[in-house]
């Protein structure tokens, strides 16, 4: 029983050895590429790492822009973020719409199509511009 414990032990701690050497030689992860993506046909291989280096190399672009704690955000402050958003998503068929001042202080708004049927209301915030989904 001794020998077996014994055994299993040194086997333990070769493995540990082995892995810890192995690891030693990783190789560090790559530099972002400064521009824009490069048309790749290989499958995303994603991951949290992945969008964690996005987001921080998009953090290193915009460090100029400070925000302000309250951003003091008016009716028509929202009606231009929620149009930028649809056009950052490439989205050119939707329109905001209903934009206006609610009875808890936050600035309501909806999106519609062309034809002005309504697909979603949502509020923003004025002082941080949190977007809440209200239908």
């Amino acid at each position: 029983m001794r020998q077996t414990l014994l055994a299993a032990v040194a086997a333990f701690v070769i493995g540990g050895g082995t892995v810890g050497a192995v690891m030693s030689y990783a190789q560090p992860a790559p530099a972002l590429p400064s521009g824009p993506p490069a048309a790749s046909h290989q499958p995303d291989r994603g991951g949290m790492a992945s969008h964690r280096a996005m987001w921080r190399h998009r953090r290193a672009t915009f460090a100029l822009i400070y925000t302000q704690p309250d951003r003091r955000l008016t009716p028509d402050d929202v009606q231009k973020i929620a149009q930028g958003l649809l056009l950052w998503r490439g989205n050119h068929d939707w329109k905001v719409v209903d934009v206006g001042p609610q009875s808890d202080g936050a600035i309501g708004f909806s999106l519609a199509t062309q034809s002005g049927s309504v697909i979603a209301k949502f509020s923003m915030d004025p002082h941080t511009g949190r977007v809440t989904r209200l239908g």
